[in-house]
This record gives C-alpha cells, structure tokens and sequence, in this order.
C-alpha cells in the first residue's frame, strides 16, 4: 500500500513543511524585507485563510476532468506561490506568495486524502488516510528544524527552496504515477456546502476546530511553558518529543483504525490529548513533560485520520469535501489557538497556564467526537453488511 500513495505522501510532507517553517524565521524575514515581524506574521495568516477557503471551494472542480491533473495543478500553484516567496522583493509580493501558496495547500491536502483513501481497499482506507496525515506530521517535524537550520546558517530564502524542491520532487513522482491515479466521484454540480447539512459532518468539522486550537494552537507556546516550569534547557527535546510521538501516532493509527473502526478512538484520542495538557499543568519534573509531550503530539495527529474516517466511511462519494472542511478547520483553529494564546499572555496569563485552558476546547471536542462516535457503527457490523452485500450481488 505504501508504494501505492508515496507520491502524497511526499508532496504532504511539502504542505507540512511550509505550513509551520515561516513562524520559524519570521524575524530574518523582516529584517530582509524591512519590516516588522507583525506584518510578516501576517503570511502566515493569509496563508491559513488561504488554505480555508480554496480547499472546500475549488477542490471538487479541479476534480472533475482527471485527478492527476487537479493535483498537479494544486502542486503547480503551491510550488509557485513558494518559490516566489523565494525571489519576493517586498512585503507586497511577500504577502501575496502566501496567500498562492496556501490556496494550492488547501487544494492538494483534500484531493491528496481523497485519492489516497480511492487507491486502496476500503479495508486499508484508514491507513490510506493515516500515510497522507503522516506526511504532514513529518514535515512540520522534520522539516521545520532542518528550515529552521538553513535559515540561521544560509538565509531564510533558502529555508523557502527546501520547500520548493521538496515540492518538486512531489510533483515528479505524480506525474510518474499519474496513470495509477483512480478518478474521484463526481459532485456534478452539488453545492460544496451541502455536506454541511449532515448533524454528524458539521460536528466533525467542529471537533477539528476545537482540536486544532487545543493542540496545534497550544504547541505554539510550548517552550514558553517549558520555560515557565523552569525548563529551559529541555526545550529541544520537549519538542522533538512532541513531533516523534506525532509521526508515531500518524504511522501507527492506520490499522487500528481498518481493523476496529473510529468508534472508540473517537473518545479515547481526546481523553489521552486532555490528560497530557493537564499533566504539563500540573508537573514540573522533565520526565513527566518529555511523556506527556510525546503523548500530545501522537494523539493530536492520530485524531486527524481518525475523525476523517468517521465521517467519510458510509460516504466515499462525499470524502473530499468532507476532508477539505476538516482540514480547513483544524488549520483555522491552530491559528486561531496561537492568537489566543497570544492575547492571553499579553493580558498576565501565565504561559503554563495556557496548557489548563486548553482542557475547554479538548473537553468540548471530546463531547462532540463521542456523539459522532455513537453514531459510527462498528467494524464487525460494517464487515457483515459487505460480506451479504456481496452474497446478495453474487
């Protein structure tokens, strides 16, 4: 299976890579620019706000001629949008990079799923959507630092190439593989909204936002934390412990998920992420912060394939818009985390504090996954229809 979906999963590990790398280098990018780092900060905004709106609105028509072509048209406009952030003069052109960037991101991350997920069995789709989560994962962990890296020692127009040539490498290996690609249910028209009337799809799309705010808005401020608990020299390992365990998690949910269904994991997932914000609450030893950091990130990026599941597997036909809304919304909800965070730190909130908080939104996401979870039928009895679904055809 995995030689079968590589190709996404490289061109993810681009989209994880640029989602994350600029807030890593924002202030050699202002000095460059002559600028400040708030109106820099504003590329990653736009970027985000981007990747919101393209991926639920323009996803499905790309779709509807070939869907080799509509990811390397995704591809094209990413890549483009990167490599002139490369060359960009000024904070205009600068701004304007980002907003192209994360519209071709948008794109690619809802038709990469869905084509993972129609290239397998339906008895591998959680493995198929857990490889393209994987590769996100792996970009925002690797491929951050290593950006990181490169900006300090060569130029932050530099860390932007190690984008672009990892996203070029993607679109060779799609095109190489463009014959394989299986085409995507068509939406003939059906508004992209639509999707939305479904009580179980809104409430996903909800919990992907709330989840997006309590995780990925919270890892923003994670070394502040650190640094609040005394533990400033463990703040690198703080965060490759948190991006191990987030590869791990994404790696190891796929068979879990084919095997047994998102049901329980739908309620666990949240629970382990709820208890790892209020262990870092609470403690101050580094062991215990270095556990709980590995176990955030592993249940962070596993609920992103497992919430995908639940509300795409009595539904293929609908899996892109489905995955392009919940992708948009966890996305937001980083963003609208880290803005947050950052309010509540400018009004006296202590960093550590941050981590307490962030039980309101793991807690209501928790709510509404359990519900979606109640609805989802199990494994086993999704087995036995097929089997005389199949008897009945036969």
């Amino acid at each position: 299976m995995i030689r079968k979906v590589w190709p996404l999963v490289t061109a993810a590990i681009a989209l994880g890579i640029d989602a994350y790398v600029v807030a890593g280098v924002l202030p050699s990018i202002a000095d460059s620019l002559a600028t400040t780092v708030a109106v820099i900060g504003l590329g990653v905004t736009a970027f985000t706000a981007a990747y919101a709106v393209a991926g639920p609105l323009l996803s499905g028509r790309l779709t509807q001629g070939s869907t080799a072509r509509a990811l390397l048209i995704a591809l094209g406009v990413f890549n483009l949008g990167n490599l002139i952030t490369v060359v960009a003069p000024g904070v205009g052109i600068f701004l304007g990079s980002r907003v192209m960037a994360g519209a071709g991101a948008g794109i690619l991350t809802a038709v990469a799923t869905a084509t993972a997920a129609a290239m397998v069995t339906e008895r591998e789709r959680g493995r198929a959507m857990a490889m393209v989560t994987f590769g996100l994962s792996t970009g925002t962990v690797a491929g951050v630092p290593v950006g990181m890296l490169i900006g300090e020692s060569r130029g932050w127009r530099w860390t932007m190439a190690l984008v672009v040539a990892v996203g070029v490498l993607s679109m060779i290996a799609l095109a190489s593989r463009a014959r394989t690609l299986p085409p995507l249910p068509r939406t003939d028209g059906a508004p992209v909204f639509g999707v939305l009337r479904s009580g179980r799809t809104s409430a996903g799309i909800v919990a992907a936002f709330l989840l997006g705010v309590a995780s990925l808005g919270l890892y923003t401020y994670l070394l502040p934390m650190a640094d609040s608990r005394g533990l400033q020299g463990w703040g690198f390992a703080l965060v490759w412990a948190w991006g191990i365990g987030g590869v791990t998690g994404a790696a190891l949910i796929g068979k879990p998920l084919d095997r047994y269904g998102p049901r329980a994991l739908l309620l666990v997932l949240p629970a382990i992420l709820a208890a790892s914000f209020a262990t870092v609450w609470i403690s101050s030893a580094p062991a215990v912060w270095l556990i709980a950091a590995a176990t955030w990130g592993a249940a962070g990026w596993a609920s992103v394939p497992t919430v995908q599941q639940a509300l795409t597997q009595d539904r293929p036909a609908q899996a892109m818009p489905v995955i392009a809304f919940q992708m948009a919304a966890m996305y937001l909800g980083s963003a609208a985390g880290a803005a947050l965070g950052s309010s509540l730190l400018a009004g006296g909130v202590n960093s550590v504090d941050l981590a307490g908080l962030a039980l309101i939104p793991a807690g209501l996401a928790m709510v509404l996954t359990g519900w979606i979870g109640v609805g989802v039928r199990p494994a086993r009895v999704r087995e036995t229809a097929r089997v005389r679904a199949c008897e009945t055809a036969g």
